[in-house]
């Protein structure tokens, strides 16, 4: 056992038990985002609440690529991106921006994603935004907001404005920016990145074809999306859970030292 390893596993162990299983699943998030090539470079972040601790976050050591983030090396801080702990890696305060809007305006997001991936970039371009043009796009038909491009986000007076645009959704698009969504679980937290992204690479694939779009009916779309409820109200968590176990037994397999 190399001294590194003693270090992470006593990090570990002097947190409450809680954290150590938020540290757990938020280095999960990010081992998976990199499988999934969500990932830009060091940058963009995915945070999580600290269970027991208002106003205390976990984020990604600034200068980590996704694929090197573990559970010791998570940075805990508070709503300003300040450290409170002593890690001895740097934080990105301006970067926190967008997360701490979502962490302070909604008790429920406990767990926010933000990323940059191509597809997602391309969509929040178009000023019609994510399109109703398959089923996996139809489940967010009403149900994400927009915000407008202000500028690289290092203003806090823009909290209220991104806050305000979410609403009650758990999906944001930042125009010519990015993608966010929120759970109250990594689980509904990664699960609608990765369905989110998705769609938007479903369209930009349909667009680049350059053929006669079939249009789905504003009828047929919100019966979708209010089936997609459906379902969601009926065995959600359980549903879920299903989802999230099968990435991590994936993730065990591929890339178990995201536990450390």
């Amino acid at each position: 056992m190399t001294d590194g390893t003693i270090l992470q596993e006593d990090r570990l162990a002097a947190v409450s038990e809680g954290e150590r299983q938020a540290r757990i699943e938020l280095a999960a998030c990010y081992r998976l985002a990199a499988h999934y090539r969500m990932t830009d470079i060091i940058y963009t972040h995915i945070t999580a609440r600290v269970p027991g601790e208002p106003g205390h976050f976990l984020i990604n050591p600034y200068g980590l690529m996704w694929e090197e983030i573990t559970a010791s090396s998570l940075v805990k801080i508070d709503v300003e991106g300040n450290k409170v702990d002593d890690s001895s890696h740097r934080v990105n305060p301006a970067g926190f921006m967008i997360h701490s809007a979502v962490h302070m305006g909604r008790h429920d997001a406990a767990w926010v994603m933000h990323t940059h991936t191509r597809s997602g970039v391309a969509v929040s371009c178009l000023s019609d935004g994510l399109l109703p043009l398959n089923q996996i796009a139809m489940q967010f038909y009403g149900r994400i907001g927009y915000h407008d491009f202000e500028g690289i986000a290092l203003d806090t007076g823009e909290r209220e404005r991104i806050i305000a645009n979410l609403g009650r959704n758990t999906a944001l698009i930042l125009r010519n920016h990015g993608l966010v969504t929120v759970g109250e679980s990594a689980a509904q937290m990664f699960s609608k990145m990765f369905y989110l992204n998705r769609a938007c690479e479903i369209q930009e694939s349909v667009l680049a074809m350059g053929r006669r779009i079939e249009p789905v009916s504003e009828e047929i779309a919100q019966r979708v999306v209010e089936q997609y409820d459906e379902l969601e109200s009926e065995d959600s968590d359980q549903e879920l859970k299903l989802e999230w176990d099968a990435q991590m037994r994936m993730l065990d397999r591929i890339d178990p030292l995201y536990v450390q």
